[in-house]
């Protein structure tokens, strides 16, 4: 995985972020999703990195990141933090502007960055997910049945992280082996490499605290910009997966309509795991958009 990358670490305001760097050409960062790491990209990293320099991140409690200890509003883990770290890494790596790639989580912290950074970002590319607001106030039964795990996971410490630490590897094969594709998409190489990084010490606290965060300061920071009218300026691309939950339970593209300036997107054939179950069609679709002027 990953041929021709060289792996290192970058501390931003003391969180050291993990990741790998390859490639020439304009600067694209990719951020991933939970449970997982910056493994998610390796099908799609090395078609990428003919294009453009690739830095595949790792999100702090994640990975091989900096996992830091929780604090009580959640703050450490906000997408807010989350985005500052990868905006410190970027530039610390010698890169004022970039694009974004993200799925999931990654794709929530990089909502995040396109608000608080907008200098910094010429385009971006989330994947299979709606606004976190809005996600929330229209949770129904179906959606709730589905992703469960966001109101396991923000369940009061230790409870949750009790469990994961007991069982990382079930803990991954219900979460992502529950979803439409099951484990099939996922190679054998990088589902070891999830089950390590679960099982590292603070990383279940991670994972937590990134959705206490979302389900609590998140959703005051995206009400702010709500209110105040702030929308994401940068040309933005949204795709998810027809056999997912997204377009099942809400309207993604009438909702980052709403809250970005220049939105365009649709369907792929997949489930949520794009990157790994449809890398040629993200790449299809994706790399058009990337590569414009």
């Amino acid at each position: 995985m990953f041929r021709g990358f060289h792996k290192a670490c970058h501390a931003v305001d003391g969180v050291e972020i993990a990741y790998r760097i390859g490639g020439q050409g304009p600067a694209l960062l990719l951020l991933h999703g939970h449970p997982q790491t910056h493994v998610i990209w390796h099908k799609v990293a090395d078609t990428l990195a003919k294009h453009f320099t690739v830095v595949a991140a790792d999100l702090r409690g994640y990975g091989d990141s900096a996992k830091p200890l929780a604090d009580a509003d959640h703050s450490q883990y906000s997408k807010r933090s989350m985005a500052r770290d990868m905006v410190g890494l970027m530039h610390g790596l010698g890169f004022t502007t970039f694009s974004v790639l993200a799925h999931d989580r990654g794709a929530r912290v990089a909502h995040r960055l396109a608000l608080d950074h907008p200098a910094c970002l010429n385009r971006l590319v989330l994947l299979d997910i709606a606004p976190t607001l809005a996600m929330y106030r229209q949770t129904n039964e179906a959606f709730a049945r589905a992703y469960w795990h966001w109101f396991f996971l923000i369940r009061p410490a230790p409870l949750p992280e009790t469990l994961i630490e007991a069982d990382p590897d079930g803990y991954l094969r219900s979460v992502m082996g529950g979803r439409s594709a099951g484990l099939t998409p996922f190679t054998d190489e990088a589902f070891a490499e999830y089950r390590r990084c679960l099982s590292l010490p603070g990383a279940a606290r991670g994972v937590c605290e990134d959705y206490r965060a979302a389900a609590s300061i998140d959703l005051e920071h995206d009400q702010a910009d709500l209110d105040a009218g702030n929308k994401i300026e940068a040309p933005l691309l949204v795709m998810w997966g027809r056999d997912g939950v997204i377009e099942k339970c809400f309207k993604p593209l009438e909702e980052w309509q709403a809250i970005a300036r220049d939105v365009r997107g649709g369907q792929l054939p997949c489930g949520h795991y794009i990157p790994e179950e449809a890398p040629e069609a993200l790449l299809e679709h994706a790399l058009p958009f990337l590569t414009q002027a």
